[in-house]
């Protein structure tokens, strides 16, 4: 049996999550939480929450990661969650063919304004745009030509932006895609109770709708830099119906 792997690539507080959960909620589906992560805080030294739980519990040899990601798969479609941050450029990109790559992206100043709750001074790197863009330019210049899904587009439109996506994948649609149980996942990673709060208490998408909350004036420079390499990505993206 061949395994469609779908290595979706999002910077955080980008309803990636969510989508795990979405795609979780499949028959078909095996999916993987920010495999590269515990590696991501061996090699910077970081220190993120729950740093030594995650490096305890989670494998930090890049070279066995990538090697799983493409490994044998008992199920038919293998989703995986990837935060481009944590691709840092001692991993290698081989594997990456043999994967189907996907981008999530959202408005700088919708993500910003639920990155500094945990991040109060991220550098833009943290916001993983710089390396999304990079890798989005690196496939494309290989003849690939990825899918761009916007945030808002799938929150405003998740029946069709989800079922338009099965069909450019070549996949079936399945309604349990949008709705799922609340609560805990074997699947999501040791770090969960740091940042899953919402999504655990979630039973599908929420309902788009404006954030009343601004960026501060001293993310505000940051925010542009961000909304720059948003538009580039933005202008690859799906459009909804």
């Amino acid at each position: 049996m061949s395994t469609l792997r779908i290595a979706a690539w999002s910077g955080p507080r980008n309803i990636s999550t969510a989508m795990m959960r979405s795609w979780e909620n499949r028959p078909d589906t095996k999916v993987c939480d920010e495999p590269f992560y515990a590696h991501y805080l061996k090699s910077t030294g970081l220190d993120h929450p729950s740093r030594d739980e995650v490096l305890a519990h989670h494998e930090s040899d890049w070279v066995k990661v990538a090697s799983e990601l493409i490994g044998p798969c008992s199920h038919p479609v293998y989703y995986q969650k990837q935060m481009s941050h944590h691709l840092l450029p001692e991993i290698s990109r081989e594997w990456l063919s043999e994967v189907t790559n996907i981008f999530l992206i959202r408005h700088p100043r919708e993500m910003m304004t639920s990155l500094m709750k945990q991040i109060p001074e991220p550098a833009i790197e943290e916001t993983g745009l710089p390396q999304q863009l990079e890798l989005f330019e690196s496939l494309h210049a290989q003849g690939e030509s990825p899918i761009v899904l916007d945030s808002k587009d799938i929150l405003q439109e998740p029946r069709f932006m989800l079922s338009t996506l099965c069909e450019k994948l070549g996949i079936p649609f399945y309604e349990e895609m949008l709705s799922w149980p609340p609560g805990k996942r074997s699947t999501d990673g040791i770090w969960a109770p740091h940042w899953y709060a919402t999504v655990e208490a979630s039973t599908g998408f929420a309902k788009w709708k404006q954030k009343e909350e601004k960026v501060p004036a001293e993310l505000e420079s940051l925010c542009l830099e961000c909304e720059d390499i948003y538009g580039q990505l933005a202008s690859h993206k799906m459009t909804p119906g």
